[in-house]
């Protein structure tokens, strides 16, 4: 029987090419959804999501996500369900949930334990779980394979195997796709490691790196992000140093960026699923085993601050311009975690607009990427299109969408109250205006 069962695991990439077998993909968001396009360009695929409404879109050649377009979603081969049941025709299952943080900024796994719950219950024998989820070391062995092994009655192991593949997709860049990021793939063994390198490999044209562990890649996951975050913590502190000092951040960084060993990083709100998150994952668990992190820890709180610090600016230079703060309209352009994506989870725009509402400010949203009715449920307001904007006393331009850009001398100015340039306030917080042009009209301008 153990001979069975380890000749059952070694053979499911040829029973993947042959047609015998199929992989799911469990949770279709911008992760998990050109992950099983791309699969499924190789071999048989359940896409698989609780969300029905979702299900829906992508059935009638929507994709939510902008990943991978419409057309894609229309060609591929892939079969959508809210079905679980049809996860029991899978031997290879590939779990892309989100990992969210509670209002405690301590991890939310409930997204991952559903999953669990769910595929437990429709666990064929000789399978492998994959895990894409970002999570804390251990989470993985300690948390999912107990709740595999209760749902399914089988061990793991034996009846079952495990892998973690951590996530590296980049919402919104169409330069660095998933077929060329080098992917971090690991096995609850040897063997396994090797089944889950060959499976992904047939879509991976970047290959593979075999981490030693599940821990080794769990933990490579959340240093990659935290990393940037705390980079980008370093630039939003020397930002703000430069404000006080009346210095262009970025005529620094221009100047900086000119030495080949400078990192490239850029103030900006950080949110978004990853850095503004995985952070607090490293910190949750080091406090776990008595350790207190400081330096992930203080870059998590510069970075969580300054939206409050970007609409505090907003509001001094309304004071300057000689505007009456309360009632003030003010613009803000994107409400999207970065540019050119429609993903809003976690965006940091939100604390602008609590911290303008604080003094009773009119807040306009526009942004032309966002779903409109997700935004619309998200932030409490109806998103408006740039054509409407109109009559403003101050525009934040929060997020470096192209169509914002691409927006004329003439363009700019419409969108203004009648009145003399001076009076006209730009925030640009991504500096995506040309400083000296736009002063030179006399708007009164600012940069983070």
């Amino acid at each position: 029987m153990e001979k069975m069962n380890k000749e059952r695991f070694r053979n499911i990439t040829y029973e993947l090419l042959q047609r015998k077998t199929k992989l799911a993909v469990i949770g279709l968001g911008y992760v998990g959804i050109p992950l099983a396009i791309a699969f499924a360009k190789k071999v048989e695929v359940i896409g698989f999501d609780i969300n029905t409404d979702k299900i829906e879109l992508y059935k009638n050649n929507i994709d939510p996500t902008d990943e991978v377009g419409g057309l894609e979603i229309k060609q591929t081969s892939m079969v959508f369900t809210d079905d679980e049941r049809k996860l029991k025709e899978a031997h290879f299952l590939i779990v892309a949930v989100p990992t969210p943080v509670h209002r405690d900024k301590t991890p939310d796994l409930t997204p991952v334990i559903q999953a669990c719950k769910v595929i437990g219950r429709n666990l064929s024998k000789g399978s492998i779980v994959v895990f894409e989820s970002t999570v804390y070391p251990g989470v993985t062995e300690d948390v999912c394979i107990p709740i595999l092994e209760e749902e399914s009655g089988l061990t793991c192991g034996e009846g079952f195997k495990v892998g973690y593949s951590p996530e590296r997709i980049n919402p919104g860049d169409k330069v660095h796709r998933l077929n060329n990021i080098k992917k971090i793939v690991s096995g609850i063994d040897e063997e396994t490691l090797e089944v889950v390198a060959e499976i992904y490999e047939l879509v991976i044209d970047a290959g593979v790196y075999r981490a030693k562990t599940i821990k080794v890649a769990e933990a490579a996951k959340l240093s990659e992000n935290s990393q940037r975050d705390i980079n980008i913590a370093f630039m939003n502190e020397l930002s703000m140093i430069f404000d006080r000092m009346n210095i262009n951040t970025k005529d620094v960084i221009d100047a900086m960026n000119t030495k080949w060993n400078a990192l490239g990083f850029y103030p900006g709100l950080v949110g978004g699923h990853c850095i503004g998150v995985d952070p607090y994952y490293f910190i949750y668990q080091a406090e776990r085993i008595g350790f207190s992190s400081q330096i992930m820890a203080l870059g998590r709180k510069i970075n969580d601050a300054m939206g409050a610090f970007i609409a505090d600016t907003t509001i001094k230079h309304l004071i300057k311009s000689n505007k009456v703060v309360k009632n003030a309209k003010v613009y803000i352009m994107g409400v999207t975690f970065k540019e050119n994506c429609p993903d809003i989870r976690n965006s940091k725009v939100k604390d602008i607009i609590k911290r303008l509402n604080e003094y009773e400010i009119q807040v306009i949203l526009v942004d032309p990427v966002a779903d409109k009715n997700e935004a619309k449920e998200v932030f409490g307001m109806k998103i408006a299109y740039i054509e409407e904007v109109i009559d403003a006393d101050c525009i934040v331009f929060a997020v470096a969408h192209e169509a914002f850009k691409d927006l004329s001398d003439a363009s700019l100015d419409r969108m203004f109250k009648e009145c003399p340039n001076s009076e006209k306030i730009i925030i640009d917080v991504k500096s995506i205006f040309d400083k000296e042009h736009i002063e030179s009209k006399g708007y009164l301008y600012w940069s983070l």
